[in-house]
Order: structure tokens, then sequence, then C-alpha cells
């Protein structure tokens, strides 16, 4: 276990020097992944290759959108990997050339039928750091409209609302199990009440 230094300051944690990229070559790449192999030698002499997943340099953003105090919206949709529909935030790529603030509010759009006159970051989070670059940008949304635009979906999701206070009734749930999802739910539900949001900001 990593001590922290008294002698540093604020007794600031030192971390082991970063292994040296030996060498890196594509494995394999497909039209959304790029799987890459990393030849690492480390500080204490020892040598291995690891493969990770890299994505879009631009990045990503999930969006916890309210459209009051008490409820979150959440979306159905068709999951690739499990082979099942299921229950998660709506989420999306960055286009290049795009913030992250403008992002959120299209993929809002249109995964959702809402826009958002008030989208502030709420959390970063990534997912098998060992195994990929991915990082996504959690957005809170809240003052919410009706606005439509079209996706690149290829059927139309289903919008639900669920009270954010009930999370442990979504877990329950099989088709609800995004990492992702339920830790940003959790951060946005745990905020909201050490803030004690008021009315005007709805």
């Amino acid at each position: 276990m990593q001590e922290s230094d008294p002698t540093s300051p604020q007794g600031a944690t030192h971390w082991p020097e970063k292994p040296k990229v030996l060498s890196r070559h594509t494995v394999a790449r497909s039209r959304l992944f790029h799987i890459e192999s990393l030849d690492l030698r480390f500080a204490n002499g020892e040598e291995r290759c690891f493969e990770r997943l890299t994505g879009s340099d631009h990045g990503a953003v999930m969006m916890v959108a309210m459209p009051d105090p008490e409820h979150v919206l959440l979306i159905r949709e068709y999951a690739a990997g499990f082979e099942d529909y299921v229950l998660t935030l709506p989420k999306g790529l960055v286009d290049p050339g795009e913030d992250v603030i403008s992002a959120a509010n299209r993929e809002l759009m249109e995964e959702c039928g809402f826009g958002a006159r008030r989208i502030e970051p709420l959390v970063e989070l990534s997912l098998a750091p060992n195994y990929m670059r991915h990082r996504m940008q959690v957005m809170l949304a809240t003052d919410l409209y009706p606005k439509r635009l079209p996706g690149d979906e290829p059927e139309p999701l289903i919008v639900e609302t669920h009270a954010i206070q009930e999370l442990p009734a979504l877990l329950a749930r099989e088709d609800f199990h995004e990492a992702r999802a339920i830790a940003a739910l959790y951060i946005a539900r745990d905020r909201l009440r050490n803030e004690e949001i008021t009315p005007s900001l709805w």
C-alpha cells in the first residue's frame, strides 16, 4: 500500500515512476475499435506486453437529465454486447469541434426529445482502465424543454421517468446494470441532497 510522505506538502502521495513504452503497434482495427499492443518496461526492470482498446479522442458524455427535482430520464435501448434491451442514461460521443456542453444537449435532444437550459459537469468516469482509454463526462441537465433532433439510432428509443431517490428499486431490475449509469445516478442524488437545490433552478 502506498503511504503518504508526511514531509511533503499536505502529505501528498509519491507514486512509482511510470513504465517506459518500448514499442506500440496495432493488433486489430474495425469500424469502431482499435486494439493496440504496448511493450512496457517498469521501473524495477520488469517488462510486460499490454493490450488496450483505444477510441475517439474527442471523448463522450452521459447525461443525468431531470425534468423536475425528483425524477430522472432513462432510456431503453438495444445493447449488442448483451443481445438484449437495457435501461440506462442517455449518452454519446462528442463530435469533432464540439464542446461537452453542446454534445450533451445534442445527445439529449436526439435520444430523449428534450433540451436543457442548464447543463453542468458532474463527474468524469472511466471504464475498465486496464484495458480502455475511454473517459465519460457525466453532466447534470436541468430546466428541460421539448426539443427533438434526428439521431443515428436504428429505432426510436423508449424514454422512461424514474424517481432518483428510488435507486435500490432500479438496482433490483435485471435490465439496469450499467456501472457508469449507476455511479452517475448515486453521485447526482448525493449532490442534490447536499446542495439542497432550490426550486428556482428548475
